[in-house]
């Protein structure tokens, strides 16, 4: 008799954890401080929010001047047996691609293209002469002494460049945060805040380091 019993119940249990398995999952958007939380219809799906164009010329051009800054630092090994600005340039190296990784992740999550388009040759102007493509980047003629330099003429136009570069990329964070509607995003925000505080650190660090430099004797004038 109990079998008989057992049986039914045991359809009924089945029944009832397939019912809940294909309920649709409950959407719950919290409300406002004091207001009431919402349930959204199961078909709602999270999406990204609209970002400003300036919001991603920032991020496409970051990478590529982050992408000259490694460039910089790969040079160290070959050129100089400085500990200290091998270190500092370890560290730039490690931080800067790790956010370059970071930046195109970002455009990519967006839809946009990792890279800019330049207009006419990179590195150049109307005229032909070199030129700084964004604020801080080297020039080419800058970046052709650098790979000529080694020992400590190499140091002084690593890090006299470095920070040139690294000044320019706060132009470009305070450019990004006064354009109208531009910086919203809380991950872009997060990363242009941190990148500005860690290259303003770097900065102080190596113009100390230029000022231990060893001071060129100069020729004594003839009389």
């Amino acid at each position: 008799m109990s079998r008989y019993l057992i049986f039914p119940v045991s359809l009924l249990a089945v029944a009832t954890l397939t019912a809940i398995a294909q309920q649709a999952p409950v959407v719950i958007q919290p409300g406002a401080p004091g207001q009431p939380s919402k349930v959204l219809p199961p078909d709602t799906h999270a999406t990204v929010p609209p970002v400003a164009k300036a919001d991603i010329d920032f991020m496409q051009g970051m990478i590529m001047h982050h992408s000259q800054a490694v460039e910089m630092t790969a040079l160290i090994a070959s050129h100089t047996t400085n500990p200290d600005v091998r270190s500092i340039g370890a560290k730039i190296s490690s931080s800067q691609s790790d956010e370059i990784l970071f930046m195109k992740r970002w455009l990519v999550a967006r839809g946009q293209a990792t890279s800019m388009e330049m207009p006419g040759m990179p590195g150049m102007d109307m005229a032909g002469h070199d030129m700084a493509p964004m604020p801080g980047m080297l020039t080419p003629a800058q970046m052709i002494a650098l790979r000529a330099a080694h020992g400590a003429k190499f140091d002084h136009l690593f890090l006299a460049g470095m920070i040139q570069h690294h000044n320019g990329a706060l132009i470009m964070v305070n450019d990004l945060f006064n354009s109208a509607g531009a910086g919203q995003d809380a991950d872009l925000f997060n990363f242009a805040t941190d990148a500005d505080n860690t290259q303003r650190a770097e900065i102080r660090i190596m113009q100390g380091m230029l000022a231990k430099e060893q001071p060129t004797a100069s020729p004594k004038e003839n009389r």
